[in-house]
C-alpha cells in the first residue's frame, strides 16, 4: 500500500522497493485507461513538474496530427506498485497538458473533474464531495465476437450460466442460479466468492478500502465489489484501479470480465449506483429534518439531478447498450423520480442509517461503462445547478412506479430510450455543465460528435442478427 504524498515520497518509495519500470497512465476521452512505461533508471523527480511528452494525435477524440505533442505530469498521490507485473513496475496516474502554454488540456477526463471540485469550492457551495459507486460486472469462461460485411454474432459463455444446466461437463454437477436468482446464494452455487476475494484484497493492498462484495441478480457470474466513499477526483482515480484488477485478477484465472451494462439478453443488467454527499466545515449538508432525513439543500441537488437527468445521461450512460439496460422490468431505474426506498426510482435515498455521516442520495441511472471522471463530474454539475437556483424536486414517489395505473405513471419523467436520445438531450441542455469553465463547449461538442459517429451511427448502419429472425423470410 502506497502512502506517497509528495514526489520525494514516490523516489523514497521506489527504492525501497526496488522499482525496475514506471508506467504513466492516463484516460482517454472516451474512458479507456491508457498508458506507456519507461526503465526506472531513465525516470527522474523533476518529471513531476515538467513532465513527459507523448503523442495526443493517437488518444481518441483527442489532437489533431498537426497539433500531436503533450505532456504527463503524473500525480505523486496516486502512485501503487502494480500487482499484476512480472517486473517490479510503479504506476503513476498523470494529467494531461499542453507543451506550449503549460495548460490544462480541456479534453482530459481527469482535469474536467478537478476543476469540476474547485468550481464547488469557489462558489461557496460545499468544500467536499463525497462519492460511492456500486459497480457491477460479469466474469464469464469464454467471449467470441465477429462483425464483418457478411455475418455478425457475439458468443458468452459460463461455467455457472443457467443455460448450461444440460451440457455434458464430465460431470455437470447443477448448482447454476437461476434467471434473476443470482442474489446472495452461498456456495456452490455461487462459484466466485474466492476469485472476488482475492479482487478486494488486491485492491486493499493498493490502498482502496471495500466494504463488501457479492454475487449479483443475474446468472452467468454477475458481481459486485463496493469501494468505501472516497472525494470525487481520487474516487475516480480507484475505479480505474478497480476495473484494472478485477479484470487482471479474472485473467489471472483464465476467466474474462465485461463492464458492459447489458451482455446477457432477459436478464438483469450490469448498473453502478453512485451515492453522492456534499460536505462543508465537516457538516454533511445533505443531512436534515425533511423528506427521508434529507435537508433543503439535499432536495435541491436532486431536483437539479432529475431536471438535467436526461442530458447527464449522455456521460454516465454513454454506450448504445446502456440502453439495453433501461428498460422497464430488470429494477432498471427509467423513471425520473426520488424516493426514499423504491429502487425502481432514479433517486433513491438509502434508509440503512440516519446517521449524519451516511445521509446521501444515490443515482442509480448511472452503468460502469462510463468515464468516471465525466459522470461523477456532469452528476455534481446538475446538482449544484439544482441548489443555486432551488429547484423543487417535487413530490417522491414511494409507491410501485410499474403498478401505477396509466394516467399517473404517465406523468413520471422517463430516462431516454437510446444513446442517440441523450446525446440530443445534452446538445439541448447543457449550459450547466459550462459553469466554471468545468465542460467547455469543445468538450461537449467532441463529445456529442464523437458518440453519434463511432457508436450511434456505426450501429445504425449494421444488420442484427435478430432482424434476420423477424424478416427474412418477409
Amino acid at each position: 500500500m502506497s502512502t506517497a504524498k509528495t514526489s520525494k515520497d514516490v523516489m523514497a518509495l521506489m527504492e525501497k522497493e526496488k522499482v525496475e519500470v514506471v508506467d504513466f497512465r492516463f484516460m482517454d476521452f472516451p474512458g479507456m485507461w491508457q498508458h506507456f512505461s519507461i526503465p526506472a533508471t531513465a525516470f527522474e523527480e523533476d518529471m513531476f513538474s515538467e513532465g513527459l511528452g507523448f503523442d495526443g494525435s493517437s488518444i481518441r477524440g483527442w489532437q489533431a496530427i498537426n497539433e500531436s505533442d503533450m505532456l504527463v505530469k503524473p500525480v505523486p498521490e496516486t502512485a501503487f506498485i502494480d500487482p499484476f507485473t512480472q517486473h517490479k513496475t510503479i504506476v503513476l496516474t498523470c494529467n494531461i497538458c499542453d507543451p506550449i502554454t503549460g495548460e490544462d488540456y480541456t479534453r482530459d477526463p481527469r482535469n474536467i473533474a478537478r476543476k469540476a471540485e474547485n468550481y464547488i469550492k469557489s462558489v461557496g457551495v460545499a468544500d467536499s464531495v463525497f462519492v460511492g459507486p456500486e459497480a457491477e460486472f460479469f466474469i464469464f469462461d469464454d467471449v467470441r465476437f465477429d462483425q464483418n460485411e457478411h455475418a455478425g454474432y457475439y458468443f458468452l459463455d459460463s461455467s455457472e450460466g443457467r443455460w448450461n444446466t444440460g451440457r455434458d461437463e464430465g460431470p455437470n454437477l447443477g448448482y447454476k442460479p437461476r434467471y434473476k436468482e443470482g442474489y446472495f446464494p452461498v456456495a456452490p452455487t455461487d462459484s466466485l466468492q474466492d476469485i472476488r476475494s482475492e479482487m478486494v484484497l488486491v485492491m486493499q493492498a493498493i490502498g482502496i478500502p471495500v466494504e463488501a462484495h457479492h454475487h449479483e441478480v443475474a446468472t452467468g457470474g454477475q458481481c459486485e465489489i463496493d469501494m468505501r466513499f472516497a472525494p470525487m477526483v481520487s474516487m475516480a482515480d480507484n475505479m480505474l484501479k478497480y476495473k484494472y484488477i478485477v479484470k487482471n485478477t479474472a485473467r489471472k484465472h483464465g476467466k474474462t470480465v465485461t463492464f458492459m451494462p447489458k451482455p446477457l439478453w432477459n436478464d438483469n443488467g450490469s448498473g453502478m449506483h453512485v451515492h453522492m454527499s456534499f460536505w462543508k466545515d465537516g457538516k454533511n449538508l445533505f443531512y436534515g429534518d425533511g423528506y427521508a432525513g434529507l435537508s433543503e439543500t439535499a432536495l435541491y441537488a436532486i431536483g437539479g439531478l432529475l431536471k438535467h437527468a436526461p442530458a447527464v445521461l449522455a456521460f454516465t450512460n454513454p454506450t448504445t447498450n446502456s440502453y439495453k439496460r433501461l428498460v422497464p422490468g430488470f429494477e432498471a431505474p427509467v423513471n425520473l423520480a426520488y424516493s426514499r426506498r423504491n429502487r425502481s426510482a432514479a433517486v433513491r435515498i438509502p434508509m440503512y442509517s440516519n446517521s449524519e455521516k451516511a445521509k446521501r442520495f444515490e443515482f442509480r441511472c448511472p452503468d460502469p461503462s462510463c468515464n468516471p471522471y465525466l459522470a461523477f463530474s456532469a452528476m455534481m454539475m446538475a446538482a449544484i445547478d439544482g441548489i443555486q437556483n432551488k429547484i423543487n424536486p417535487g413530490e417522491p414517489l414511494d409507491k410501485d412506479i410499474y403498478d401505477l395505473p396509466p394516467q399517473e405513471a404517465a406523468k413520471v419523467a422517463k430516462t431516454p430510450g437510446t444513446l442517440r436520445g441523450a446525446l440530443e438531450e445534452l446538445e439541448r441542455d447543457h449550459d450547466f455543465l459550462l459553469k466554471g469553465d468545468v465542460f467547455t463547449p469543445d468538450v461537449i461538442e467532441t463529445w456529442i460528435d464523437y458518440k453519434l459517429t463511432n457508436e450511434v451511427q456505426a450501429l445504425d448502419l449494421r444488420p442484427h442478427p435478430w432482424e434476420f429472425a423477424l424478416y427474412y423470410d418477409i
